[in-house]
């Protein structure tokens, strides 16, 4: 075996790693619009795999699309990669609305959540890293992040999946005189443009998936941000506490408990037009995707536009 066999992931993987996302967003894409959710997450998911089995690695899906008995492929403890290459702990999400994404660390270092669902998130960029504090009342935060950026809090964006769940902390986010930013599709690209500097948002609030919650970590991670989290058990909406498979509700999670190690990849291709990324587009005889690529070690950050050539086929009965 190569000496890349005993290493991490580095940017070369990351680069083959950005052909699998482009590939469930393209497959993704086709579905878009169509009231075929499901559908078009099929398609994105065995997109996916077939992309993922070549690349150069010893891969095994921490964060996937559920347990083996629930899926065929990408389920989680699914050895990817061809075999050669890094030992690494790999997350995925095949189409989470807006995007298609894949995150990799060292053996190891990616934090599985199940069988918790949900998370409490809080995501900021590296300006704000010191000066927030999920445990404390949004207000607080709110004027922290705005005395910092050196601007008024009716300034500051907070980003806020559109769920009735989060009724409430809109109401207290505008009540406190800040902004919101309604999202419609999943709360990962909400995550990263709050630690983008030419980004709008200033912050990212609200619950959504844990498995969801880790491939963010991951991204921030290499940007520098960071995302504190607080696990959500099963009812714990109506009160309920009690810690499930050694989770606990009360116990706040950072970014270095959800991924660590010296190399951490990350990398997402627009399915729709999000905060982040354009989606899918299709021309003539090509299509196009547009796909970050990040990396922390070398620190990168790359915005890669792809023009995907498609074959043509030869005509059925010599018509065309």
């Amino acid at each position: 075996m190569s000496s890349a066999g005993t290493s991490g992931p580095d940017h070369t993987l990351a680069l083959e790693l950005v052909r699998v996302t482009e590939a469930a967003a393209i497959a993704a894409g086709r579905w878009a619009g169509r009231g075929a959710r499901n559908s078009g997450k099929a398609a994105a998911i065995d997109a996916m795999h077939r992309l993922i089995m070549p690349v150069p690695m010893r891969g095994v899906v921490v964060i996937g699309e559920g347990e083996k008995k629930d899926t065929p492929v990408l389920f989680k403890g699914e050895r990817v990669g061809d075999g050669d290459g890094p030992a690494c702990d790999i997350g995925i999400s095949a189409d989470d609305g807006t995007l298609s994404m894949a995150a990799a660390a060292e053996r190891g270092a990616m934090y599985d959540p199940s069988p918790v669902l949900h998370m409490e998130k809080l995501a900021v960029g590296p300006d704000y890293v010191d000066v927030v504090d999920i445990s404390r009342p949004v207000a607080e935060n709110l004027r922290a992040v705005a005395t910092v950026k050196g601007v008024r809090v009716s300034d500051v964006i907070v980003a806020v999946l559109n769920r009735p769940r989060h009724h409430e902390l809109v109401r207290e986010i505008r009540e406190a005189g800040a902004r919101v930013h309604l999202m419609e599709g999943g709360d990962v690209a909400g995550a990263i443009a709050a630690a983008c500097p030419e980004s709008q948002v200033d912050m990212l609030w609200g619950t959504g998936g844990a498995a969801e919650g880790v491939i963010a970590a991951a991204a921030l991670f290499c940007m520098g941000g960071s995302l504190q989290a607080r696990l959500r058990p099963h009812g714990f909406e109506q009160g309920g506490k009690k810690p499930e498979a050694g989770h606990d509700a009360d116990t706040v999670l950072c970014t270095g408990d959800l991924v660590r190690g010296e190399n951490v990849l990350f990398c997402a291709t627009g399915v729709t037009g999000s905060e982040l990324l354009s989606g899918v587009q299709h021309h003539s005889g090509r299509t196009t995707t547009q796909s970050l690529v990040m990396c922390s070690s070398p620190h990168t950050m790359r915005f890669v536009k792809s023009e995907h050539r498609q074959v043509a086929r030869a005509p059925r009965d010599g018509f065309g």
